[in-house]
């Protein structure tokens, strides 16, 4: 390996480690208590060393949220089957959002911050890259959603429309995981999932 090589090698681990360490911090301390001068402590660099690489927290956050889409993209992707019938397709997403929640929940717990948090947290610019990483995966969904509708398996409507839709419904239930131990019984969880996806394509069939 040449030294241009390991530079390269050097660099992209070193950003993977301060955003390892952000994700700590942000899970644990929330988004106004994790500073950069607190990233740097615990990832043990300097102030210095983290501005090299970002040029602010909002920086770090927005690579935080790419990364988990584009992460959570393609597994999707690899769910999707061409040969397959648009329902099935539909399921395997359904499946493998679900699988992401629980083997990425970092990724996933991330995502979801910024979808609850309150206010505007990124720039227009950061916005929009971290929208373009989501889009794609609502796309996924649309477009099985589209082929359905041309398959005259489904009822004519705005695919993505019905994709945000579905979504919505994903992250709905994935929220009630967390009564588990309180208001669900042992594995109704995941059974309140496919019913919901159920009566979505209930409601789109012909």
């Amino acid at each position: 390996m040449g030294s241009k090589e390991r530079r390269e090698r050097e660099r992209e681990q070193r950003k993977s480690h301060i955003l390892n360490t952000a994700r700590e911090l942000l899970l644990e301390k929330g988004l106004s208590a994790t500073s950069i001068n607190q990233i740097a402590k615990r990832s043990e660099l300097s102030v210095g060393a983290i501005y090299f690489y970002y040029k602010d927290k909002e920086e770090i956050f927005a690579a935080l949220q790419v990364e988990g889409l584009e992460l959570l993209y393609q597994i999707i992707g690899r769910a999707v089957d061409k040969k397959s019938t648009p329902e099935k397709n539909i399921r395997s997403i359904a499946q493998a959002y679900l699988l992401f929640s629980e083997e990425h929940k970092n990724y996933f717990d991330i995502i979801n911050y910024f979808l609850t948090s309150p206010g505007t947290v990124f720039s227009p610019v950061l916005k929009k890259d971290i929208d373009e990483h989501g889009n794609a995966s609502i796309a996924t969904l649309a477009c099985a959603i589209q082929d359905g509708i041309d398959k005259k398996l489904f009822k004519a409507a705005d695919p993505r429309r019905q994709a945000m839709i579905l979504w919505a419904t994903f992250n709905g239930v994935i929220q009630l995981k967390k009564l588990e131990k309180t208001l669900l019984e042992k594995n109704e969880f995941h059974s309140l999932y496919f019913e919901a996806l159920d009566h979505f394509l209930n409601g789109l069939r012909l």
